[in-house]
């Protein structure tokens, strides 16, 4: 069958000029629209972006036993040494030696400096020799009056035999004695002798300076050639100590309560001490008793505070933090062992007044939700309700963080 062309070409839909530039204009302006569209959401949420808040966010970890072991008391203290001295001499000298440094292990009585003797030695020496003299004197004596004694016998004799006068016989027992008298003196002069002897020996003694206990040496004070004095002396150019001991075994700590709160803490009361020095290792500890005396200054009670065991790096002075832990009898309620919850750092719980509420993340806003908290103890705290495990929390609440705004979430 052949196509008859002519039919074909009058069903050609002619089109002009002006309705194909109309079709293409409508095309580039819709073109135009979805570009000024995407550009105008694009821009907003670069707005809303830079908009965010940046926080640091958290886990709520749900709690695999029991209940947190709560503190009841926060405070803050140092280490103290209950036994320690600023050793001195017992006498104003100068040091000659000093036979310890820093650091140092001493035993009790064990030598940590020597004072020049130069002085005292010659004194020491010229004692002995004034005894060494009273005793020969001494010596001299006893013989005159063993002589005298047997002088007097013999004129005891002659007296009876009527050879000679009683006068004589009285003057022999006169010379008797005379010489005992002497004798007793004599024995008087060598006890005083010895005595000096003694006290000089003592002199050279108290130019040694030793331990008055064992213990460690924390401070070294004086140096040879300088003088020191058991008292103030001399202005800014006498020491006062030699050196400074701590009987390491007394260490503990000592915390200032406020006393709106010392009501919480017993003695016997367990705590746990966390030092500066090392914020990541919980130390066991006990209250050892409570000072029966108020600062009216700070109002503020002193507590003692002491280690369950003690270890070196435990040093004097360091900063601690300690935190009194609940009685027993509150940590043993089975129905507080039984109960659920979760844990967060004690930085994103936040209390206002009566309520007490964190911010969770939900998609990227911020919600605040109402929790109930229990015990808090190494900065976590236990929430018991509001908030399940998996949660995403602020960890640390910034200004400006409001219910449904943006957040920039960092863990």
């Amino acid at each position: 069958m052949a196509f008859d062309q002519k039919a074909l070409d009058s069903l050609r839909i002619e089109r002009s000029d002006d309705a194909e530039s109309s079709g293409s204009s409508t095309v580039f302006k819709w073109l135009i629209g979805a570009v000024l569209i995407f550009a105008v959401v694009a821009g907003a949420y670069a707005l809303l972006r830079d908009n965010a808040i940046a926080v640091e966010t958290t886990t709520a970890t749900a709690t695999s036993g029991g209940p947190i072991a709560g503190s009841v008391l926060n405070a803050s203290g140092y280490v103290v040494a209950r036994r320690q001295a600023t050793v001195s001499s017992k006498v104003t000298g100068k040091v000659a030696e000093v036979y310890i440094e820093e650091g140092n292990t001493v035993t009790e009585g064990q030598t940590l400096a020597r004072l020049d003797d130069t002085t005292t030695l010659p004194l020491l020496a010229l004692s002995k020799r004034q005894l060494e003299s009273s005793r020969k004197n001494l010596d001299e004596v006893q013989v005159r009056l063993a002589e005298a004694q047997r002088a007097l016998k013999r004129t005891e004799k002659l007296v009876a035999n009527k050879l000679v006068s009683e006068s004589q016989l009285d003057s022999a027992q006169s010379e008797v004695n005379a010489t005992a008298a002497r004798l007793e003196a004599l024995k008087a002069d060598v006890a005083v002798a010895e005595g000096t002897v003694k006290v000089r020996n003592q002199d050279i003694d108290d130019l040694l300076v030793r331990a008055p206990f064992a213990g460690v040496v924390v401070s070294k004070d004086a140096q040879p050639g300088e003088m020191v004095s058991p008292i103030s002396a001399g202005g800014g150019f006498t020491r006062t100590g030699i050196a400074t001991i701590v009987d390491m075994d007394s260490r503990e700590i000592e915390v200032d309560v406020n006393e709106a709160f010392i009501n919480r803490v017993r003695p016997n009361q367990k705590a746990e001490a966390v030092l500066d020095a090392y914020p990541d290792w919980n130390i066991p500890s006990h209250v050892i008793n409570i000072v029966p005396t108020a600062d009216r200054q700070k109002a503020t009670v002193r507590v003692r505070i002491g280690f369950d065991q003690l270890d070196p790096r435990i040093l004097r002075d360091m900063g601690v933090k300690v935190s009194f832990l609940e009685e027993a009898d509150k940590k043993a309620d089975p129905s507080a062992v039984a109960r659920p919850g979760v844990r967060l750092p004690s930085t994103a719980v936040i209390r206002d007044g009566d309520t007490t509420y964190v911010w969770r993340v939900n998609g990227k806003h911020a919600e605040r939700v109402a929790v109930s908290v229990g015990g808090e103890r190494d900065g976590q705290i236990e929430v018991l309700s509001g908030i399940s495990g998996g949660d995403t929390i602020v960890a640390k609440p910034v200004a400006g963080i409001a219910e449904g705004i943006a957040l920039k979430t960092q863990s």
